[in-house]
């Protein structure tokens, strides 16, 4: 099973590569046009956001307690294996949380708390989002060179997340209003299936199902009401991610010779980070390229500009995720999935 595991994973970044080959091409004639030096600034700065992802997490599991103790280069290095994953086995998230379970364990995390742990990084980086996002509207408005279209569709999401994050409390925070929701939403997703499929009697999702996840995600919501504090330290790490992310397509740009400025990047980043875990497609491929071109188009920089700058650091972080990613998720294969039993894969 580990070597059809490791032979099927090889092909998916096979077919990656393949699918992102006219990409390849143009970052590889915008490489003549760049500067070296600034473009080496991206380095750093990745190895920073690796390291900023794995702590979004192991604050949590230090201040829950449970873990091994675990030095700073295997927590970046298992962020790495759990956005290459993601990478390549697409699934809006999914497979990502159950190999990171998987991991998790490993340092004696047990499954309750590393499902946890996954429910506070979404959420620390659904805060931070929020936040990053609050304070670049209020950077675009006092910029007088941004139309105010880009004013109006920043506020849009700021409002849009704070009452998304309302009506997600006032759900899960009752089981009644839950099992509601799934008898609801089961019988409307269905409804719309069997149109779709000219009246057969297809049951796409079931009562159960929905309210299974729901209940899930309300015991993790009254576990971080008790004791809230635990989100400070995963939200400031978040906030640092976010934004060092970010800042890595404002270096490319840089590097490039067109320099834009950061507070509309970054709410692009954000929509496009959206997109990218909503779409099932290798790293949200095409939806987050499409997204950040029109968005930034749209703030005055140059179609041309834009899909160069995105382009090359998209590629950039791809090769480095499929490389180094690969090495370290076949090393942690290799290393903990000897038994059958243990299969990091077997619940996708």
């Amino acid at each position: 099973m580990k070597s059809i595991i490791s032979w099927v994973t090889l092909a998916l970044v096979a077919l990656i590569l393949f699918l992102s080959r006219h990409e390849l091409l143009k970052a590889l004639e915008l490489m003549e046009t760049v500067n070296p030096l600034v473009l080496l600034l991206l380095v750093p700065l990745m190895l920073f956001t690796f390291y900023a992802a794995g702590e979004i997490m192991f604050t949590y599991l230090s201040a829950k307690g449970g873990i091994k103790p675990t030095k700073w280069y295997e927590r970046a290095r298992m962020a790495l294996e759990l956005n290459f994953v993601n990478h390549t086995l697409p699934s809006g998230g999914v497979s990502g949380i159950s190999y990171m379970t998987w991991r998790l364990g490993k340092l004696g995390v047990s499954p309750g708390r590393a499902a946890s742990a996954q429910v506070v990084r979404y959420v620390a980086g659904f805060i931070a989002s929020a936040i990053l996002i609050a304070i670049s509207v209020v950077a675009v408005t006092l910029d007088g060179n941004i139309n105010r279209g880009i004013i109006l569709v920043s506020s849009a999401i700021v409002t849009f997340m704070i009452f998304s994050t309302i009506a997600l409390i006032y759900l899960v925070s009752s089981r009644k209003r839950m099992e509601r929701f799934a008898d609801w939403s089961s019988k409307g997703i269905n409804k719309v299936t069997r149109k779709m499929t000219r009246g057969k009697k297809r049951v796409l999702v079931r009562e159960k199902k929905i309210f299974e996840f729901f209940e899930d995600i309300h015991d993790d919501y009254l576990e971080l009401r008790r004791d809230y504090r635990v989100l400070v330290y995963p939200v400031l790490w978040a906030t640092a991610f976010t934004a060092a992310d970010a800042l890595l397509f404002w270096i490319t740009f840089t590097a490039l010779g067109t320099p834009v400025n950061p507070a509309p990047l970054l709410i692009a980043y954000v929509l496009a980070s959206v997109a990218g875990f909503i779409v099932v497609t290798p790293g949200g491929a095409g939806a987050y390229e499409a997204i950040m071109v029109a968005f930034l188009a749209t703030a005055g920089i140059a179609s041309g500009a834009a899909i160069a700058g995105i382009v090359l650091t998209r590629v950039i972080i791809l090769i480095v995720t499929i490389a180094f990613g690969y090495l370290f998720y076949q090393n942690a294969l290799g290393k903990y999935g000897k038994r059958k039993s243990r299969n990091p894969l077997k619940r996708l």
